[in-house]
């Protein structure tokens, strides 16, 4: 099923680019991804742009603020975590170890969101459902798929999220490679790699993941549409090819493709 109507607690539920050239990275991922791209009044001088695909939104965007830009926050992708009520789940945070950005607010009749940054330092959203429940499409090529969270302190982050959402993170079954999946509820929903993948000087982030037909052939529309590739098409075993991108202005995420169903 493709469609998505409403998310459970602990899921990711939506997907939100800050960027620099809101107009440059809206061209970007209408060729890469084939989405739609429309665009909502914010305030003076500011638009929200709302990325649809088969008429379902699929993620959003918006310009960086003079202010984020003079802090050096770089482009990037965001991720939300859906939550049944946000003060609520926002008050766990400290006693986890992790820090509240931003207090819980509303965003008009959207729904109430809270800015969290965990303890090894990588920030997310928490995300109270109203009006909209969050992306409204998956599982079809231009939708996402997997999160990892990169970090140097995995035990930390699996203790967090474990007394934060009850997510269980643990190595998958025959698996060596010091990888963690996160389950919520019954879905796998993704991941932490070993701390020693972890390149020097990039801080800890939650790095979004888009399902594509053919992670080649994507790779190299990337850098046709003058994005860069940080990690080139790679094979996991057993589980699919993926690589790691960046668009123009510089926010990262990886695309994957899952190997065939037997």
């Amino acid at each position: 099923m493709a469609n998505v109507d409403k998310y459970s607690p602990g899921s990711f539920c939506w997907f939100e680019l800050a960027t620099s050239d809101q107009e440059a990275a809206k061209a970007f991922y209408t060729k890469l991804f084939g989405w739609q791209a429309a665009d909502m009044p914010m305030g003076p001088g500011e638009v929200y742009t709302m990325f649809r695909l088969e008429g379902r939104d699929t993620g959003g965007g918006y310009t960086l603020k003079a202010e984020e830009k003079a802090h050096g926050i770089p482009s990037h992708w965001a991720i939300y975590i859906s939550v049944t009520d946000a003060d609520a789940m926002a008050a766990k945070v400290a006693p986890a170890g992790g820090a509240v950005i931003a207090p819980p607010f509303d965003i008009f009749d959207v729904g109430r969101m809270a800015v969290i940054q965990d303890p090894t330092g990588a920030y997310f959203n928490m995300f109270q459902p109203n009006r909209h429940q969050g992306a409204g499409i998956n599982s079809v090529p231009g939708t996402f798929c997997w999160a990892d969270l990169s970090t140097r302190d995995v035990e930390k982050a699996r203790k967090f999220y474990s007394e934060v959402f009850g997510w269980e993170i643990a190595p998958g079954e025959h698996d060596t490679s010091g990888y963690l999946h996160i389950k919520n509820g019954d879905q796998f929903i993704g991941g932490m790699p070993p701390a020693e993948h972890m390149p020097p000087g990039v801080p800890p982030h939650w790095m979004l993941y888009f399902y594509v037909t053919d992670v080649n052939a994507s790779t190299a529309q990337v850098k046709e549409l003058g994005g860069s590739v940080i990690v080139p098409p790679m094979s996991i075993e057993k589980v699919g090819n993926m690589s790691v991108v960046a668009d123009p202005q510089g926010a990262g995420f990886a695309l994957f493709t899952p190997l065939p169903r037997a």
